[in-house]
This record gives C-alpha cells, structure tokens and sequence, in this order.
C-alpha cells in the first residue's frame, strides 16, 4: 500500500500543499463532534438528574457564574450549547467536505492538462508504442477515475479514520465492553474486504481496458466508415462494441455492488447487537432500561455516524484497490515521459554537436533565421531497440529557395529522415546547420521556420478558415495573411464555390472536400502560418492523375519563393526540383539534377 500511496504522491505534484490544510479541517470537525456526542450522554443524565449538577464541579461553578434560578433553566443554557457545539461541527464538515470535492476535481483537471501537455511535448519515440486510444482513455477515463476511485476515497479514509478514532474514544470513556463487542462486530468485514482486494484490482483492470476497447472500436469503426460500408462489416465492430460493453458492464456492476455491502453487513450487526444487549442486560444483569438509558444514548448517536465513517471506508478502500489499475497506468506514463525527457537532455549534452545549456537560452532569444544554407552532415539514426541504423551518415546541402526531391524505395529511410529534419526524431550523430547554426541550440526556433504537408492532411471539423489558421484564436486570425495563403495555394476557385466562403465547414476530417482541396488546404496552412520551408511528404501519392497536376502546379509555383523538400514515389512530382538524391538502405546513393538520377535508369 506505500508503494500505491508513493504513486499518488507522485501524480499530486504540485499540489500537496493543499493536503494539511485539508486534513486540519477534518480533524476540528471529528473532535468536535467527538465531543457533542459525548456531551449528549451527559445531557441525559442530568436532564433525568437535575440535582447531579452540583456534584460536578466544573458544572456547579458555571451553574453559579451563569445566576440562574434553577438547574431546569441550566439545563435549557446546556442543551443550546450543545446543539451550538453540533451546528458548528456540521457547518465545519460541510466545508470540509466542499473542500475535498473541489480539491478532487481541481486534481483531476489539473492532470488531465498535465497530461495532455506531456503528451504534446513528449519526444516523437513515444509514440512509437503508444496507441492514439490507450491516450484518450488516459486522459478521459483514467484521470475521472484517479478523482472518483484514488483521491476522494483517500480523503475519505482520511477524515473517517479521524472520525471512528473520536468516537471509539468516547465510547471507550462510555463502556469499554460496549467498546469491545462493536469492535468484534467491524473487523470480520473489514478482513473480508482485505481478502477480496485482488478482485478489486482485478475489477479496476477490466474496467480500464475494456474502456479503451471501446474508444478503439468507435475509432476504427467510425473513423473509417466509407471502408465499413463498402466491406460491410458493421457486425464485426458491433459485435466488438457489444463484447466490451459487456466486460465493462459486469466489473462495474461487480465494483459497484461491492461497495454496497459494507454498510449492510455492519448496519445488520450493529442492529442485532444492539437488541441483544439490551436483552442480555436486563435478563443476566437485573439491569434496568432506565440504567442503561444514557450508554444506549451515546452507543446509538454514535452508530449514527460510526455506521456510515466505518461502511466508508471499508469501501473507500475496496475504490482504492480497483483505482490501483489507473494509478500505475498514469504513473507509469509520467515517469516514461520524464524518462524520455531526461534521455533527450542527456543525448543533447553528451553528443558533441550539441550546445550547453548557456548556449541553447542564448538561442532562444536570438531565433535561429535562415538566410543562406541548411546543411545536413553525417546524419545516423537508429530507432529504439533496433541495432541497424535507418540512417548511415547521410549528407545533404539544400539552398534557399531551392527544390530539393528525395525518392528510394520504401524503407530506404526517405521518412525517417524527413522526421529528423523537422526536429521530431533526434540523432545519435551528425549535424544539421542553418546558416552554420545548429538547429539543436532551438529546436522550436528551427520548426518554427517548417511547414509539413503530409500525404494525409488533417483537418478540423471546422471551417476553411479556421483550418487554414490551425491552432491560431479567432480574434489572432489575420484576414490578409488568411487571403495572401488561399491566393497562393490556388484556393481562390474553391472558397468562391462554397456557399459560406472561407467560413464554410468542410465536415469530420475534411469530408466535403476533395483529397486535392485538402491538400491544398494544407499548403495554405504552411503558407498562412508564413514557414521558409515546406516539406511535402507524398503530398501527391494518393491523387489522381488530373488532381495531381493540379497540385503540382500550385507546388511549383513556390519554386523560387520557399525551399521545398518533396518525398515522392511519382516522379512527375520532382520534375521541377533542382537537386534530386538517391536513398538506398539509409545512404545516398546518387544525387543530382533531375535527368542525371531519374533518367539515368535507376530503379526507384
């Protein structure tokens, strides 16, 4: 259990300061109510006793310094401070409660948003492993749970404990034997929740997974619902949904029934005791009800809060174990990123290319600015748990303004090289110089200069405008920038077409455009977001023959204004490019114009 509570410990970063002040709050509460429910006993005895007032000599002197004329009127004075003792504990546990909640929630928006920024900014290896679903459900699913299923239950077990330590007090002070039978009646059910706590887990983990299934077959399903269609496979994912749905169905109805039992088992108990005692009592001891009146008065206003602290906790800890799942799946990816973090410092610090720490807040504020020359010496790159290297010293020289193309056969490395060069994958040697800087000094610097139009062009499920501004607030949006982009990605035809203009939607992913408009929508988007450098990764591979003129000759006519770097199978595409080079197994085997590598019958 410290290594779970050492978790969460770790999650709350940022946070813990909060817990003191929290738990303070609780306590006041506790000891106040502690004391109301002793004070009602006492209450009681002097209610039926009046005259037992002067024999208690704190009692008889307030009795004295108040003047009253008779002990009936203290009485009265004593059962308003008594319900003024209860008033204030209940105001006090209510905004202890309200604290706790907002605490809870606060932390599970706070890491839904670290999260999410981790996930952002965390080097592109991690995605290598990850799946797009598994995240999602982190950030949806597994943050709710920590909330609902981790944190409220740990302050629950917190401010209970405090509580049941109160009034076992009181009752100790009460009846010990009293005491000791209720506490023989409790820990059977506890000891019964401890034996099932490897179900809980076993429950929290079924519930967690099958959640992902389910975002991993509404993804498949409808991200894809024109290969659905056609194929006729709809079964298949409803009988998938239909599976999962079911698997969470029955671990949630498992978790929840469990935590109902508590309450019903102890409440059953305590009922029973309750009726035997006070038969045991008057049969074997000659007790009268009126000599156990004032101990049955404290033993039932303290079950009235026994029953519920203990019944709480039992399954708040039961909420723990079944969190333990969504714990360490959030654990683990935190310290994963800050594992990759750390290797992607260590790698900028031991490799010889790199720059010091001076160096690189030096560059940050002197952006890096490209005026002449990239150079790309001696790139080698492995990815991870890999021995061969997809990268074996590769060496390029692209001027501005310059069309470079890059063709080779599918795992030359034309990709992986691409991924370097826009800072996403980071080698294990070489260089890559702007204007004889090291784009390393700052990598945002260096992307900040980059735009990236891939085969497949994401788009919002937005307008054409805001697609174009990607990432861009409404009230940043610069019309002019937004119409010099559509102008120069040859969108003029198409946004006159539309019936809002530029404020049309163009549906889930692009759904009403075309896949050429799309791509030009991509260009426009490099374009409005005004990059020196656009790399075009099988931009035109998915086209047909007349879109892809199209595109071609809106690609060329950037030639000369920005430097493009074209990944293509279709040679047509590099036609205009002024350098051409050759990748074959992770090197470049021959570069050269146009004519020289394509025409020079080399197999591509």
């Amino acid at each position: 259990m410290l290594k779970y509570f050492s978790k969460v410990w770790y999650i709350l970063k940022g946070s813990r300061k909060r817990l003191p002040l929290l738990i303070l709050t609780f306590a006041l509460s506790s000891i106040l109510e502690a004391i109301g429910i002793g004070f009602i006993g006492a209450f009681l005895n002097l209610a039926s006793n009046p005259k037992s007032i002067h024999k208690i000599p704190f009692l008889d002197w307030f009795y004295m310094q108040l003047g009253l004329e008779s002990t009936s009127q203290f009485i009265s004075v004593l059962g308003l401070i008594i319900a003024g003792v209860f008033c204030i504990k209940s105001l006090l546990y209510f905004l202890a409660r309200s604290y706790m909640i907002k605490f809870s929630f606060d932390q599970e928006a706070k890491l839904a948003s670290r999260l999410i920024r981790a996930y952002l900014t965390v080097p592109y290896t991690f995605y290598l492993r990850k799946n797009t679903a598994a995240l999602i459900k982190n950030i949806t699913h597994e943050t709710m749970r920590i909330n609902h299923d981790c944190l409220q239950p740990s302050l629950t077990i917190i401010a209970n404990s405090i509580v049941v330590s109160a009034l076992l007090f009181i009752l100790a002070r009460t009846d010990l034997i009293l005491l000791l039978m209720i506490v023989l009646i409790i820990l059977p059910t506890f000891l019964m929740f401890y034996q099932l706590k490897n179900k809980f887990k076993r429950w929290g983990k079924e519930l967690s997974e099958s959640n992902q299934e389910i975002i991993r077959v509404v993804n498949h399903s409808l991200g894809s619902l024109k290969e659905t269609r056609v194929i006729g496979c709809e079964a298949y994912f409803q009988d998938q949904m239909e599976h999962q749905a079911q698997r969470y169905s029955t671990a949630g109805t498992r978790t929840d029934s469990s935590g109902i039992l508590p309450r019903i088992i102890i409440e059953a108990s305590l009922i029973v005791f309750v009726l035997l005692f006070i038969s045991v009592s008057q049969l074997l001891f000659n007790q009268s009800f009126q000599d156990i009146t004032s101990v049955m008065a404290v033993f039932s206003l303290a079950s009235v809060r026994l029953i519920p602290a203990v019944s709480h906790t039992i399954q708040a800890m039961s909420k723990l174990q079944n969190s333990s799942y969504s714990v360490n799946v959030i654990y683990s990816d935190l310290k994963e990123i800050e594992k990759e973090e750390y290797v992607k410092n260590i790698v900028f610090q031991s490799n010889s290319i790199r720059t010091d720490s001076s160096s690189i807040n030096y560059a940050k504020k002197q952006p890096i600015s490209f005026e002449n020359q990239i150079k790309i010496r001696d790139i080698i790159y492995s990815y991870p748990y890999t021995s061969e290297p997809v990268l074996n010293k590769i060496c390029l020289t692209i001027k501005k303004g310059q069309s470079i193309g890059l063709i080779g056969k599918s795992g030359a490395g034309k990709t992986t090289l691409v991924d370097v060069i826009l800072g996403l994958l980071y080698p294990e040697g070489g260089e890559i110089m702007v204007d004889n800087v090291s784009i390393y000094k700052d990598i945002r610097s260096w992307q900040n200069l980059i735009g990236y139009i891939p085969q497949s062009i994401f788009l919002m499920d937005d307008t054409v405008e805001k697609n174009i501004a990607f990432g861009v607030p409404d009230h940043l949006i610069d019309g002019e920038k937004l119409n010099n982009a559509i102008k120069s990605a040859q969108l003029e035809e198409l946004v006159e077409q539309l019936p809002n203009g530029i404020k049309t939607s163009v549906g889930e992913r692009g759904v009403r455009l075309s896949g050429g408009q799309r791509q030009r929508i991509g260009i426009a988007r490099a374009l409005y977001h005004e990059r020196e450098i656009l790399v075009l990764d099988e931009a035109t591979s998915a086209l047909d023959n007349e879109t892809e003129g199209l595109l071609n000759e809106a690609i060329k006519s950037l030639a000369g204004k920005k430097t493009l770097i074209i990944i293509t199978h279709r040679l047509s595409t590099i036609e205009h490019c002024d350098n051409v080079y050759l990748l074959e197994k992770g090197r470049v085997s021959k570069s050269g114009s146009y004519q020289e590598v394509v025409m020079g019958n080399l197999s591509v």
